[in-house]
């Protein structure tokens, strides 16, 4: 578990990289600090509009990091993601690898038990119209067996939910708790 203090000298530490790799950028700190379920959320600022307050030498646009609570590593969250409330899922899936509920896989399984497997090609092609017949009949014909539909398939049934989303970068980790 990492502590609020490791994550800060984290990311002091990525902030000095960052600064060495760009040397206009001015002199960063951290700002404000906040637990959450994933890690930390730690906000950075230019050093000066942390001392003064000035709203002239503030940075904009840049989003806070997340500090992975298992294992330190640091991610940047694009301030469009954040404000946009769609970084958790989106870092669940993208940097975890955790897969979101498929509404339409249980809709198709459930279809195939109650009714027909021409009830369920029905519902999936109305659902996922980018599948040719073929590839319909395909998944169908996989969950009727028991198994999962390949992931192509699968992939091909879901809408690009990040296509309007910065994503998220990893910047370094894992970083053990000291």
């Amino acid at each position: 578990m990492i502590t609020m203090e490791r994550a800060v000298a984290l990311v002091e530490a990525q902030l000095a990289v960052e600064r060495r790799a760009q040397p206009r950028l001015p002199e960063l700190g951290v700002s404000a600090v906040r637990r959450h379920a994933l890690g930390w959320l730690v906000s950075w600022q230019s050093a000066e509009y942390i001392r003064t307050g000035d709203p002239g030498r503030m940075l904009v646009g840049h989003g806070p990091y997340l500090v992975d609570q298992e294992d330190g590593s640091i991610h940047h969250i694009p301030v469009t993601t954040f404000v946009a409330e769609a970084w958790e899922e989106l870092y669940r899936e993208q940097v975890k690898g955790m897969a979101p509920p498929d509404a339409l896989l249980d809709a198709v399984r459930d279809l195939i038990t109650r009714e027909s497997g021409t009830a369920a090609l029905r519902h999936l092609r109305r659902n996922a119209p980018r599948l040719s017949l073929r590839e319909a009949k395909a998944y169908v014909d996989a969950v009727r067996a028991g198994d999962e539909p390949d992931a192509e398939l699968r992939d091909r049934t879901r809408e690009d939910r990040w296509r309007d989303v910065l994503p998220i970068t990893t910047l370094t980790g894992p970083n053990s708790p000291r």
